[in-house]
């Protein structure tokens, strides 16, 4: 659970110092992402200022701004005269995503294996064996959030921070604007040994079996999302009928 407080220790001697309007929009843009992560705010929602607010224990004006933010990242869209909603799932975007996730990832790793050393290899083995443990775990969020975490320090070891940041933004609107049990239905075995194969062609400096396994792995993963979304369209459709 987050806690908003009005007050935080700031200075010397614990002084304390009032928030500025924009701490107080960046709370309320972490708290709506918290609340999209754990699907409290689901594709094609109409999403009320007023209720979130009140769940943030916070004045409408900061969401207000914090919503502005997320539209300009794409997670929900402004309808003038009415208001803030979340986008529906839309399988051609889905797509696209992992198409241009697997462009940036499988550009990266020349800069990744040139650049590796004993320490960041370590590195990249933590993030591996804390994706294993999650794997291991009931908790859908968190086995989510430790195979973002191993992709994402995987890209990092490149040092391209354009290209970084662009994947971040494209994880966003994966783990953000779909709900995870939509997109997270590779079986665990086949996430697990792919990633544990990338892993050591890297930690062998294989770019070329690096590169296979990675991009099959995200294609993989691209295939059983749209498996997924398509079967999940037909289910709403027959109950419509």
């Amino acid at each position: 659970m987050i806690l908003y407080r009005s007050w935080y220790n700031d200075g010397p001697m614990g002084a304390k110092k009032k928030k500025s309007k924009e701490d107080f929009t960046q709370e309320a843009y972490m708290g709506i992402r918290r609340m999209f992560f754990l699907n409290e705010i689901i594709p094609g929602q109409k999403i009320s200022y007023g209720d979130l607010a009140e769940r943030l224990n916070m004045s409408t004006t900061p969401v207000i701004q914090a919503l502005k933010r997320l539209e300009y990242q794409g997670l929900v869209r402004h309808e003038p005269n009415r208001g803030y909603y979340t986008e529906n799932i839309s399988l051609e975007e889905i797509t696209e995503i992992y198409e241009f996730r697997e462009l940036i990832e499988v550009s990266l790793l020349p800069f990744t294996i040139g650049r590796m050393t004993k320490t960041r290899l370590k590195r990249l083995k933590k993030a591996l064996d804390r994706h294993l443990d999650a794997v291991r775990d009931v908790f859908l969020k968190d086995r989510l959030l430790k195979d973002m975490e191993f992709h994402l320090a995987l890209a990092q070891l490149s040092g391209n921070q354009i290209r970084i940041n662009t994947l971040k933004s494209l994880f966003d609107l994966l783990y953000l604007k779909y709900r995870g049990n939509i997109l997270f239905v590779t079986p665990m075995d086949t996430v697990d040994d792919e990633h544990i194969r990338l892993y050591e062609y890297i930690a062998q400096g294989n770019l070329a079996g690096a590169g296979e396994v990675l991009g099959r792995h995200i294609s993989n993963v691209k295939d059983h999302a749209i498996l997924s979304i398509e079967r999940m369209n037909r289910e709403k459709n027959i109950k419509q009928i």
